[in-house]
């Protein structure tokens, strides 16, 4: 199933940006040639960043005197030149030489960080800056759009339904989303309390997060932020129930893990803004039935010193009373 997301994940990608692609241009000025410091070009590719989206074609256009071309790869700076070092290229686009007056163009099909010069005059340099085309609703590996949260799917025994929402609706790496959800009675639909389960994360066809936990008050929750862009599988195995109310009971008969396994997908995103992040406080520290409990201490508490206070007031003995007359002198 998962490669079958990642194909079609691939394809709804791939013409989301041949949709919305546009067109860039960068122009060589005029002086661009010299590797003098004291050129009318202040710089050598204009401008010397850009930043498109995957699908976005690139023109450059030669407005200097002197043939150029764009070379993926690295320079060897300003003066490598004057030790015969003209660059080194990765051979992911060339562009040969074109004259002044004429332009090349290329469509970047991948997103990612690609350093460019020209092989003629190397200290000639530039940088383009690809993102990945971001959807802007929230949507499954197979690109159907989510109306609304929470997204609901029943186990294959039909027994149980598992409600699951995802903050923010579109994810993108580096960037926290909280996983909330709760499993519920498909039968009856009421909450199902103190359920066991495996909540499972995999990416790129391999698992890369893997937790038990048991619901309070029939709901949990997991943070997570991703490292790695594509399709994403949720998935929450083995439910059953550890608890015994009439509700749960109803649920008990697991014959399978398969039979208690549900799964959930969506894409996460490149994040144009951030490489890295702090370490993520994956699942809650404390869990609701604890504050349940210390409510109920905390309620209960004064009341059971009230009642003791009455009970001991009512089995103080009484104190005798003076008896008064008079006085034998």
């Amino acid at each position: 199933m998962y490669y079958q997301i990642l194909i079609i994940t691939a394809v709804i990608l791939g013409s989301f940006s041949s949709i919305y692609a546009e067109d860039y241009t960068i122009h060589i000025p005029f002086g661009a040639y010299n590797p003098e410091l004291n050129t009318p070009a202040e710089v050598w590719y204009d401008p010397p960043v850009l930043s498109v989206d995957i699908g976005d074609t690139v023109t450059w256009i030669n407005d200097d005197k002197e043939g150029h071309t764009v070379t993926s790869g690295e320079s060897s700076g300003r003066f490598g030149w004057m030790n015969k070092d003209f660059g080194t290229p990765d051979g992911l686009f060339d562009s040969d030489r074109f004259m002044p007056n004429e332009s090349w163009s290329y469509t970047f099909d991948k997103s990612g960080l690609f350093s460019y010069y020209c092989s003629i005059h190397p200290w000639m340099e530039g940088r383009i800056v690809v993102k990945e085309s971001l959807l802007d609703y929230p949507h499954d590996a197979f690109g159907n759009k989510i109306e609304k949260f929470p997204v609901i799917q029943d186990t294959p025994d039909k027994m149980i339904e598992v409600d699951l929402t995802w903050e923010p609706s579109i994810i993108k790496t580096h960037e926290e989303v909280k996983f909330i959800y709760q499993f519920y009675n498909a039968a009856t639909n009421t909450n199902l309390a103190k359920m066991k389960y495996d909540f499972i994360l995999i990416q790129n066809g391999n698992e890369i997060y893997r937790d038990t936990g048991l619901t309070q008050i029939g709901g949990d929750y997991r943070n997570f932020a991703f490292d790695n862009s594509g399709p994403i599988i949720i998935k929450f195995e083995g439910i059953t129930n550890t608890a015994g109310t009439v509700d749960e009971k109803s649920v008990s008969g697991i014959t399978t893990k398969a039979a208690r396994t549900t799964e959930f997908s969506t894409v996460v995103y490149d994040n144009p803004d951030k490489i890295s992040h702090e370490q993520i406080h994956v699942k809650p520290a404390q869990r609701l039935e604890f504050y349940y409990e210390l409510l109920t201490v905390i309620i209960l508490a004064p009341a059971v010193v009230f009642i003791l206070a009455i009970y001991w007031m009512k089995k103080k003995p009484k104190s005798s009373e003076p008896k008064y007359g008079s006085v034998k002198i």
